[in-house]
């Protein structure tokens, strides 16, 4: 393993993706031809993966295959002298949410053995082997349709596969990650510009990724109005056909079983206690004292991906807006990925 030419050939990975995301089509080459045809493949077989998400997926990644993020993150740790093969089931529920895993483990000297999501199957593939190209062959990985021949591996699934998982490779290290998501806590003094960014939060991937916020915690006194007022820069979401079915089924439901509901045409608002909401819902709950909420936070820590909250509140959590700007030392279900690659 060449670990400076992997570094060096994922900032020009890098580079290149800020690049095409920069360029006007008319001016694509083949290579930029070639990718933004797979981006329109990705939404084509699945709709979820819009142009605006995929796009913003690799903005996002941007900022992050540079020098400086990159050698502080791996300084922190030791590649394995020992070089084994990790299989790595990969989720799909927003685009190239599993890249960090695949980086992970070429960076800790062992081998990805992935098998793709179903959901996410064209753009992995593509920035892999550019990576590879840049990194002058030093990146070694396998695609595969089933796992087999590898000593650990790291699976991700919802509650229900991942007891499955854990029996299915039960005689393996592994890392098995399960459902979680992200709750908002309100402190009551927030700016409009700050309910905007949060916004962003709950919105951004429709809603489907662990980091996207499903629950809100407010003081008793909030106006919910507020919200409405300050999500209406996301109402165009109501025009995609997937989650505008999902609204809809939800809104019937609630209205069959007679349950109080807000509603703005394009997102509903419930006072639930439930931690994870139905696509298109928002539960909320109200708090009168902040160790309300900071019971509720430890009660449910093990399904809680990020709080979002103002620095003011104190909390380990992340400003509005910055859910879904996750660095490359924040790991999923709060697991740190590059230790266990260590002792593997």
């Amino acid at each position: 393993m060449n670990i400076e030419k992997q570094i060096l050939g994922l900032c020009k990975l890098g580079i290149y993706l800020q690049e095409f995301l920069n360029k006007a089509v008319d001016l694509y080459d083949d290579t930029d031809a070639e990718f933004s045809a797979i981006l329109q493949k990705s939404e084509s077989e699945n709709p979820w993966f819009t142009q605006e998400n995929q796009r913003f997926a690799l903005k996002q990644w941007t900022g992050l295959l540079k020098e400086e993020p990159l050698r502080k993150w791996l300084s922190g740790y030791k590649p394995s002298g020992v070089s084994k093969r990790v299989g790595l089931i990969l989720a799909g529920n927003i685009p190239l949410v599993g890249l960090h895993d695949v980086l992970s483990v070429v960076f800790s000297n062992h081998i990805p053995v992935i098998k793709l999501s179903s959901k996410d199957k064209l753009m992995m593939p593509f920035l892999l082997k550019k990576w590879n190209e840049y990194a002058e062959g030093e990146v070694e990985y396998e695609l595969t349709e089933r796992l087999q021949d590898f000593d650990a591996v790291i699976a991700t699934g919802s509650n229900n596969t991942a007891r499955y998982l854990e029996f299915y490779f039960k005689d393996y290290m592994s890392i098995i990650r399960k459902n979680r998501t992200s709750v908002a806590v309100l402190k009551g003094d927030e700016t409009d510009d700050e309910l905007k960014l949060l916004a962003e939060d709950i919105f951004r991937y429709f809603g489907l990724g662990c980091r996207n916020v499903t629950r809100i915690l407010m003081p008793e006194d909030f106006k919910l109005d507020r919200l409405f007022e300050n999500f209406i820069p996301f109402q165009d979401i109501i025009n995609h056909n997937k989650y505008a079915n999902n609204y809809e089924y939800n809104r019937a439901i609630y209205l069959l079983n007679q349950d109080q509901f807000w509603d703005n045409n394009f997102v509903m608002l419930k006072e639930d206690e439930a931690l994870f909401s139905p696509l298109s819902v928002i539960n909320f709950t109200r708090y009168t004292h902040l160790e309300e909420v900071k019971a509720f936070l430890n009660d449910h820590q093990q399904d809680i991906q990020a709080v979002v909250a103002k620095p003011s509140l104190q909390l380990d959590s992340v400003s509005p807006g910055q859910a879904q700007h996750p660095g490359l030392d924040t790991y999923a279900d709060h697991v740190d990925t590059m230790r266990f690659l260590e002792v593997i």
